[in-house]
């Protein structure tokens, strides 16, 4: 008999603390679809939902909470084969997400009960996304950054398409489906040339190479670089990758719109972050300009093209458009203090765009179509606490003292400044003039006279408990934020400092 040699095959062992913010969030989401199956009725399932997401969120909150004091008491370090890595810039980013997926939670329980959507699929969905989101933000190799996108974006495609009785449901859904897989499509191209131009796929590796190698034809690395910004630009609805924001901000289900334009916002910065900042320090000279056209543009559109809507919904997309621009700024700068700027200009746009379609969700009703600036009309008459905190939400957008957006887009600014990019931070400024019309239009038209007649016709609007305690913490942060800032502002310049290497 011929003896076979038997090769053993050596895994990496496995670190199950490094990602177990990740894996409560999925098992949460597992258990609710489980939950669904096997149950029967459906009141006590959407209870039951909540329950377990509320768990799952908890549970993933006290992880990241003990992983923060960890990287704060011994260091940051890399796990799973430096796949992950465990530090201060993934806990941040994972603090947005959790909280982003928190409120937009809140506001869904009355948005479901009203429109009859099957709440456990709808759940499940969104834990699912943020599962992936947090997987971005700890991601340490371009292959699970992708894999990351790809988790997070398949469940907002389902989510955007979640109205099948709205036509423009089903077409966000569609359009950002096709978009999203064109720019996943040219993102892996852009890993496939990285890794061709230094023999690895780690961000770790990829930075060790470039700072030991010279590379006599960069131009492989270059375009991989550039396809690589492409494809996370499109995530944070940078222009000119901005094409499908407007339409998908508009159909979606507007919960659904809130945590898109939060959360998945904050994942994707944290992506470019730690791969152009933390990985291509050394062809800063290369990426900076691309990202200084990409924060000037989007500044641009997102502001021009926001002062001819007349849709609160399409308004507050180019605003997004927009406000990716001033968090490019801050990455633009490629310096400690830009990065500390862009994470706290995250966290705090989180708060107020969450807050901002929290009322858009209870204005729009049952059909979640009234989102034109005359349903808006006499609104601070009928509703005035409703008035007061959405004029609060759009003045801490357009960066008004003592909010958290004053202190935000005054980082960013600074950071610029600091690192020499005057002309940036003067376009910066003179859009966030720009910007206050587009949202003043929104506060006079609440605050304007509205028909009589229509008037009449109109059901006083109500607020659940969900969507109030919703409302309340976001505006709480927000004025906190702008008044006692210190405490978020030290923990963005730790979690800059705590990298893993």
């Amino acid at each position: 008999m011929i003896a076979q040699v038997v090769t053993p095959i050596h895994t990496p062992p496995i670190d199950w603390f490094a990602i177990a913010p990740e894996i409560a969030l999925f098992a949460a989401a597992v258990a609710i679809v489980l939950t669904r199956a096997l149950a029967r009725r459906s009141k006590r399932v959407f209870e039951a939902s909540l329950v377990v997401a509320a768990a799952g969120i908890v549970t993933s909150g006290a992880f990241t909470y003990v992983q923060w004091h960890l990287v704060r008491r011994d260091g940051p370090y890399q796990a799973i084969a430096g796949m992950v890595a465990v530090d201060g810039f993934s806990v941040f980013i994972r603090t947005v997400v959790l909280i982003s997926l928190s409120l937009a939670l809140l506001i869904s329980v009355a948005y479901l009960q009203r429109e009859r959507f099957e709440a456990a699929e709808y759940i499940a969905l969104m834990m699912l996304s943020a599962t992936g989101m947090m997987v971005m933000a700890s991601a340490n190799d371009l292959v699970v950054v992708f894999l990351a996108l790809e988790i997070l974006s398949m469940a907002l495609y389902v989510l955007s398409a979640f109205d099948r009785r709205r036509a423009e449901s089903q077409e966000a859904g569609l359009k950002y489906f096709l978009l999203g897989s064109f720019s996943s499509a040219v993102f892996l191209y852009g890993v496939a040339l990285i890794y061709g131009a230094t023999g690895t796929t780690s961000l770790v590796g990829i930075a060790r190479f470039l700072s030991t190698t010279t590379l006599l034809d960069n131009g492989v690395l270059l375009v991989g670089m550039a396809l690589l910004l492409v494809g996370l630009g499109f995530k944070v609805a940078a222009a000119p990758f901005h094409m499908w924001t407007p339409d998908v901000y508009q159909g979606a289900p507007t919960p659904v719109t809130a945590f898109m334009a939060a959360a998945t916002k904050a994942a994707a910065f944290g992506a470019i972050l730690r791969v152009f900042v933390g990985t291509f320090p050394l062809y800063r000279v290369d990426w900076r300009p691309a990202l200084f056209g990409l924060a000037v543009l989007s500044l641009a559109v997102g502001t021009i093209a926001a002062v001819v809507q007349s849709d609160v919904k399409r308004m507050l997309a180019y605003s997004s458009i927009s406000h990716a621009g001033y968090v490019l700024i801050g990455v633009q700068a490629a310096t400690s203090r830009g990065t500390s700027a862009a994470l706290f200009y995250l966290f705090v746009y989180a708060l107020m765009i969450v807050g901002a379609f929290a009322i858009v969700s209870v204005v729009a009703r049952r059909g979640d179509q009234n989102h034109s600036l005359d349903d808006y009309r006499g609104l601070a008459r009928r509703e005035p606490i409703l008035a007061g905190l959405l004029t609060l939400f759009l003045l801490a957008q357009a960066g008004v003292p003592l909010t958290g957006g004053f202190v935000a887009k005054l980082g960013v600014f600074a950071a610029a400044v600091a690192a020499g990019q005057y002309a940036l931070a003067l376009i910066g400024t003179l859009a966030a003039v720009i910007s206050a019309f587009v949202y003043l239009r929104i506060v006079l038209a609440m605050y304007a006279p509205a028909d009589e007649a229509a008037e009449e016709t109109r059901a006083p609007l109500r607020i659940d408990v969900a969507s109030g305690v919703a409302l309340f913490v976001a505006a709480a942060g927000v004025i906190a934020l702008g008044v006692l800032p210190g405490l978020v502002l030290d923990f963005a310049r730790d979690a800059t400092l705590l990298l893993a290497k």
